[in-house]
């Protein structure tokens, strides 16, 4: 549809530069040699998972131990800690080219003026000197200067933290990574490259809005608290260097040790597990642009969304037409002279277009519509139409009208219908468009009631009863009236006592009361953004995990202030530039199965996250308890290497790829936990413990009479350890995710079996290792005797059913007060 004579005409006085010189300036280097990333940079890929803290550790640790000769430590280190970063990183690049891929369909364009023709090109084509054109939506891609006769409003806010509209007009400056919200002009490109700020375009308005989920959070701090624990025992292994008779051998094993117990493999499996949801939301329509967008969208339990493209199709047809003082057949032509000639075509004016053709004229001014104000106009000094058009909301036109005309509006709300007034000002000079904020002509004359209807999207209903059932609050924010947006919302579903507030008694109210009115009510009509922006910050401050659903340039606001920023494929530019989340093909049905998603790596994380706890709180116990009760260290470096790789490494590469939704409790997530990994982790620690010690008592016993207690040989003690140890931790896999009803304890029946599974494929593997004298030999394990493992696997049988009472009898439950209802 083309854009109205205003667009031909400014065009043709603007004829920007040729492709010839457009091309000539291209090859001098004066272009917008700005790349748009659609997701992180490669560089950044290998920056995050090479360069950590505890990397720098087992580096150095490795390199130590690589000048003590103990090559075959100081590999092995490389490869447990290095492998999987390198495993992380393939991962991260196989789901980043799939992501780019995808995204590259919806890169922002920009719309220049060359030969005197708008085209559509690259930003990176764009040249020193061109004229480009901004409409409602577009993103301002290069700083320059407007020129012609167009006025927009520009929202700023990515530049300057200001959420007001700033009007721009001829010799006014705009800047990249703005927003054009209202009207239509040219600026031509002073600054391009580098010397602009249009790196913004993509990336700003989500560095600025960079949210982490509770999930995120709460395993950052497990991860730290870690990293505290492993520096106060590596300052204790140094004292104990210094103080007593330790060689610089058992100095680097020991610190090796430690470092291990920071769970730096849990980092690879979020990342693993949000790469995968990634990939997998391509394949049901949703883009997503934040890495933790998935996982976040299972943390929301309010979900704030626009009425008109959101709820309805946006589909907008004029279904009935209301005369007032004035005859059908002589507003017809009205109406059609009126869409015409709308500079900026919205759905309401191509309703109006559509059912009364028009004449294309020469407006002596225009007012876009704005959302602010709720009203647009257009100005006619010709012969025959003269006078100012208004077309807006009734109450904010005019400030009464006839009873017979108040009940007709009325009517038509509650059945679900847009109702606009059309009014007319005979003085065609009335209208102020060149003041920074048009003004609205006084003693308009009511000529029509214009009823508007919009088709529910078919996945409507079923996907707000989907939401519903899962507990989360549905709240609608729209410019239509309350009355319009209640009745649709009872059509898709939402109950029937819903309270309704209007922009106008929202103005009325300090921020406390509003902050208030957001959790109270359900339908907000008549807002202005910035009273969307306000609802939603509100609801954030009181608690709520807010989702905000969006499509037009008045929604960017809002979707900032969210958790999280969900925009439809149909939407502005700005909108999908500033969303986590695109729903590709406008598909609102695939926000449930999103939700799932996000369960499903939400629980994959947590499993993930038990299995490194209990290993992690077990090891440092032990190396406790085996300090205070008989001096000595329990592991070597790759014998703990081997305990991580096989009890925790291996599993939890499964675990996010195969985690299933489900409904997450609405508490903390270590809180959650604690049923699981206390009786895990204290009895295991115990079991553990034991066996060492009676392997330990064992060798000294068999020492000869005359030798002291520091000759020991550990070998056998520590093989042991590693045997219960490994045992203890595969065997928790299946209680993790039970498959029948006897491993039922410490968390609900699976009945996937393909956990227990890899359990024994993992078991499998160490046998495979102790009796592979070379491998046994590399790890520094002892080969114990069949019946020795047979007696050790009995204890972790006995072990088993131990725990399993605990669980079920949730003594430690009640004991900690951990409420699992």
């Amino acid at each position: 549809m083309s854009h109205s004579s205003d667009d031909v005409n400014l065009s043709q006085l603007l004829q920007g530069l040729t492709e010839q010189e457009a091309a000539a300036r291209q090859a001098t280097g004066l272009h917008n040699t700005i790349k748009l990333p659609t997701s992180r940079s490669y560089w950044r890929i290998f920056e995050e998972n090479l360069f950590t803290f505890i990397n720098a550790i087992f580096f150095a640790i490795s390199l130590v131990m690589f000048l003590l000769g103990r090559f075959g430590d100081a590999i092995l280190v490389a490869i447990v800690i290095f492998g999987g970063v390198l495993v992380n990183i393939g991962q991260e690049i196989w789901a980043k080219r799939a992501l780019d891929r995808i995204a590259l369909l919806h890169r922002p364009k920009a719309t220049v003026i060359r030969d005197g023709k708008e085209r559509e090109i690259e930003p990176p084509l764009i040249v020193l000197g061109d004229v480009l054109v901004a409409r409602p939506g577009d993103q301002i891609l290069v700083d320059g200067e407007v020129v012609g006769q167009g006025h927009i409003e520009v929202d700023e806010s990515l530049l300057s933290g200001e959420s007001d509209l700033i009007p721009k007009q001829a010799g006014a400056s705009v800047y990249s990574g703005s927003v054009c919200v209202s009207g239509t002009a040219c600026y031509v490109a002073q600054k391009v490259g580098t010397e602009t700020v249009a790196y913004r375009l993509v990336t700003g308005a989500r560095e600025f809005r960079r949210i982490l989920t509770p999930l995120q959070v709460e395993t950052n701090v497990v991860i730290r608290v870690f990293m505290l624990i492993a520096c106060f025992l590596w300052i204790l292994v140094a004292i104990s260097f210094v103080s007593r008779d330790f060689s610089l051998n058992d100095l680097v094993q020991r610190a090796a040790v430690i470092a291990g117990l920071v769970p730096a493999g849990l980092l690879i499996a979020i990342t693993l597990a949000y790469g995968l949801g990634a990939v997998r939301m391509i394949g049901q329509d949703v883009l997503i642009q934040q890495a933790n967008a998935v996982e976040s969208l299972s943390n929301v339990d309010t979900l704030c969304l626009d009425k008109t493209g959101t709820l309805t199709a946006n589909n907008i047809t004029l279904q009935e037409i209301y005369p007032i003082g004035i005859l059908e057949a002589a507003l017809r032509p009205l109406l059609g002279d009126f869409a015409a000639n709308t500079t900026i075509a919205n759905r309401t004016t191509e309703a109006i277009a559509h059912a009364f053709p028009g004449k294309i004229r020469q407006p002596k001014a225009e007012v876009p519509f704005s959302s602010t104000r709720k009203w647009s106009a257009i100005s006619f000094d010709d012969d025959d139409r003269r006078g100012i058009y208004v077309l807006g909301a009734p109450e904010v036109l005019v400030t009464s009208l006839a009873p017979e005309t108040a009940d007709y509006i009325q009517t038509k709300v509650k059945q679900g219908l847009r109702v606009l007034l059309f009014a007319y000002s005979p003085d065609p000079t009335r209208m102020l468009v060149k003041t920074e904020f048009p003004q609205l002509p006084a003693h308009l004359v009511p000529l029509a009631i214009l009823c508007f209807g919009d088709q529910l999207r078919p996945e409507a209903y079923e996907t707000l009863q989907g939401f519903a059932a899962v507990g989360i609050e549905v709240k609608i924010i729209s410019g239509d009236n309350p009355e319009t947006v209640a009745a649709l919302a009872r059509q898709a579903g939402l109950r029937e006592d819903l309270k309704l507030i209007s922009g106008a008694e929202l103005a009325q109210l300090n921020a406390a009361q509003l902050a208030q009115a957001a959790q109270t009510y359900t339908v907000f009509g008549r807002v202005s953004p910035e009273q969307k922006a306000m609802l939603v910050r509100g609801l954030r401050d009181a608690g709520r995990y807010v989702a905000m659903i969006g499509d037009g340039v008045n929604d960017v606001l809002s979707l900032k202030q969210a958790h999280l920023a969900i925009s439809m494929e149909s939407g502005s530019k700005a909108t999908r530039g500033v969303a986590d989340i695109v729903l590709l093909k406008d598909s609102f049905g695939a926000l449930p199965r999103a939700f799932l998603e996000g369960q499903r790596i939400r629980n994959g994380i947590q499993d993930v996250l038990k299995l490194f706890l209990v290993r992690t709180f077990c090891v440092t116990l032990l190396i406790f308890a085996t300090a205070i009760v008989t001096d000595s260290f329990p592991l070597q470096n790759k014998q703990s290497a081997i305990v991580s790789l096989i009890g925790v490494g291996f599993p939890t590469m499964c675990i996010p790829v195969w985690a299933k939704p489900g409904l997450i409790p609405r508490r903390s997530m270590v809180r959650s936990m604690l049923h699981f990994v206390v009786p895990a982790t204290l009895t295991l620690t115990l079991m553990s413990l034991m066996v060492y010690l009676f392997y330990l008592v064992v060798a000294v016993f068999d020492l000869p009479p005359v030798s002291g207690i520091a000759q020991v040989n550990h070998n056998v003690p520590r093989s042991a350890l590693v045997t219960i140890l490994i045992m203890g931790e595969l065997l928790l896999i299946p209680f993790l995710k039970p498959p029948t009803t006897a491993w039922v304890g410490g968390e609900p029946l699976s009945g996937d079996w393909r956990y227990s599974i890899v359990a024994l494929l993992l078991f499998g593997g160490y046998l495979l290792i102790v009796g592979i004298p070379p491998l046994r030999q590399f790890f520094e394990l002892y080969s114990l005797g069949r019946l020795h493992y047979l007696f050790i696997g009995l204890i972790a049988i006995e072990w088993c059913f131990i725990l399993r009472a605990i669980w079920r009898s949730r003594f430690l439950d009640r004991f900690l007060g951990i409420d699992l209802s």
